[in-house]
């Protein structure tokens, strides 16, 4: 006979199912339709898509009513159909999976994204209703997910302990911050959902297993309370119209016993996560013996970096860097703006970084979809307060043309003239979901639009006033499979106006070997990029879920277990190897700093310049 769910948590560690909505979309149903309304209108496949995480290894299993409440619902004109809805969720997968596998009712947030204001009586009507029907069906308990705000998870779970003793899991999202999104510190939110009678306490969706690992080390052990981890498959690519996950089901596995270590008790997956990766998961974790729950160790080292001492700024006057990469070794690095209102650290390194003599800092829009500081208004800060020069990355997803022609005039106007144009990633996975990616323009279309400005023409076709003299950068993706087609999309770029070409982080001096060979036909200079590793995890983040980029195994080797300045410092020397390399091909240098270290790019710019014996600062300076 089954155990009761809590009583099963005691004894073992239960493999979670997968991802719903996006297992979906690679079925074929497109994003943007209700997928919970499928449980009525294709019941055969949302049951099959149960039977798959089952078969897998999967032995909790959620309905597909994440979104199956009043308000979501509306959206689609589904609002009369709530009940419905929910009650044949729940049919499905306890039909789908009987008695051997525990069945819990997915209640999603109704704040996340676009209803952040919905006001709070509407919020609690609309929880009240989806969580009546699911506790008036055959249910093992409820999981509450994907919440950002203390406040409202709670009050989904005071509405259900009202009603019911049923078993509650709550999953909060969370990007390894130390805190929810409304500022309660996680220690300190996971002890209230603990008073408050939460069975199990966890994390899903938002980041891959890195982020989740990372938000689980700031939780100490609390004594009789399980947690739960169930991590998107890394972060998404939007590749040729279709969203795709880079972690592979390895990863998962070697991920699963790590979050089983730190104390989870419910291991499965959340966006981009397959019956391939549960099924590793599951055979991971067999013959794994827990211990107590509240009783996994945690503890993460923290980087601390002094400020380096303000020197004076250099005087004005500098050539481009298309001048200056004619000449010498040149050296951009960036820095990524703050998520917060507190520019001190990143100003700290920005003087840094000039005072290494290095050629430009530049600075991501909004990287990863996720929400910083305008890199305008920084650029701005860095080229008035330092005399440094700013490299302002222009992304498609967040502007229509209308906002893209505006934010390059005021550029110009500020007299920042060096732009790098990407696409950007998709904002339906950064930390504001809800947000939209509006994508007018293509990486191609802005390159040309922008070289447009520089002859004094708009968007629209009309004459300005004045001519622009932008110096366009494009990004290029050495990390994959065929090379040879990639630097044909680069070509491409070049045909479009780009002046030079900016790569994602290289972790393999063959590849940078073999970069220089596929584009030495190229007229124009290129910046290779090299990201120096900031620990162990670190490392493994970035292969196995962040969309194009890929270490090499004999890297991941050297980095396997190494934090804090350790892991630093072998970060440092790994870096140097490869600018052995990248400088008997290339004058550009790209440096990326991680986590805001930017002494490790401080170290890299002047190993650059010891190796290149550099010594005419003085004919360079930043300032303009």
């Amino acid at each position: 006979m089954k155990l009761d769910l809590r009583a099963a948590l005691q004894q073992e560690i239960l493999t979670g199912d997968g991802a719903m909505g996006t297992y979906l979309y690679q079925m074929g149903f497109p994003v943007g339709i209700s997928y919970e309304e499928l449980n009525l209108l294709r019941p055969e496949t949302v049951a099959d898509v149960h039977r798959r995480y089952f078969e897998a290894g999967a032995r909790l299993i959620e309905t597909n009513t994440f979104s199956a409440n009043r308000e979501k619902l509306s959206k689609y004109g589904l609002e009369g159909d709530v009940e419905a809805i929910n009650r044949a969720g729940v049919e499905l997968a306890r039909n789908a999976v009987g008695d051997d596998a525990y069945v819990v009712g997915a209640i999603g947030s109704i704040r996340a994204g676009k209803r952040k204001n919905v006001r709070t009586s509407e919020v609690e009507q609309s929880l009240r209703e989806q969580i009546g029907i699911l506790l008036d069906s055959p249910v093992d308990g409820l999981l509450l997910e994907t919440f950002y705000d203390l406040e409202e998870l709670q009050l989904a779970l005071r509405i259900i302990r009202s009603m019911s003793g049923l078993p509650v899991i709550c999953q909060f999202a969370n990007e390894g911050t130390g805190s929810t999104q409304d500022g309660v510190p996680l220690q300190e939110a996971f002890l209230r959902l603990r008073d408050e009678g939460a069975d199990v306490i966890g994390f899903n969706c938002r980041v891959g297993p890195n982020g989740i690992l990372r938000s689980m080390e700031k939780i100490a052990p609390i004594p009789g309370i399980p947690f739960s981890a169930f991590p998107n498959a890394g972060l998404p690519d939007y590749v040729d119209g279709h969203y795709t996950y880079t972690a592979t089901p390895k990863y998962f596995a070697e991920s699963a016993l790590r979050f089983a270590d730190l104390g989870a008790r419910i291991i499965g997956g959340c966006c981009g996560t397959t019956p391939e990766h549960i099924a590793a998961v599951a055979k991971a974790l067999q013959g794994y013996v827990p211990a107590a729950p509240g009783a996994a160790p945690v503890g993460a080292a923290a980087i601390v970096i002094e400020p380096a001492p303000a020197k004076p700024a250099p005087p004005a006057g500098i050539p481009s860097l298309l001048d200056i990469v004619k000449q010498r070794k040149t050296v951009i690095v960036e820095l990524d703006p703050p998520k917060d209102l507190d520019i001190e650290k990143f100003m700290q390194g920005s003087k840094a970084l000039q005072d290494a003599h290095v050629d430009a800092i530049t600075m991501a829009d909004n990287s990863l979809a996720v929400t910083r500081m305008s890199n305008l208004a920084l650029g701005y800060l860095v080229q008035e307060r330092l005399g440094a020069r700013p490299l302002i990355h222009i992304a498609c997803r967040d502007r229509n043309m209308i906002g893209t022609q505006s934010h390059l005039m005021g550029l110009h106007a500020l007299g920042i003239d060096h732009v790098l144009a990407v696409t950007g990633d998709p904002a339906k996975f950064g930390d504001l979901p809800g947000s939209s990616s509006v994508y007018d323009l293509t990486s191609f279309e802005i390159i040309r639009m922008i070289k447009q400005l520089n002859e004094g023409i708009a968007f629209s076709g009309k004459p300005l006033k004045q001519k622009a003299n932008f110096v366009v950068g494009a990004a290029f993706n050495p990390n994959v499979k065929h090379l040879d087609k990639a630097v044909q999309r680069l070509e491409r770029k070049i045909e479009a106006g780009a002046d030079y070409i900016m790569t994602q982080p290289v972790y393999d001096a063959k590849l940078i070997e073999d970069i220089y060979e596929a584009t030495k036909h190229l007229q124009i200079p290129i910046f290779i990029g090299i990201a120096p590793l900031a620990s162990g995890g670190n490392a493994e983040y970035l292969h196995n879920e962040v969309p194009g980029i890929r270490l090499s195994d004999e890297v991941r080797a050297r980095m396997d277990g190494l934090k804090g300045p350790e892991g630093r410092a072998m970060g440092v020397e790994i870096a140097k190897e490869l600018l052995d390399t990248a400088m008997q091909y290339f004058n550009g240098i790209y440096l990326m700093t991680p986590f805001l270290a930017y002494e490790m790019c401080v170290d890299l710019t002047n190993y650059v310049w010891e190796k290149s014996k550099r010594h005419d600062f003085h004919l360079y300076p930043l300032s303009k």
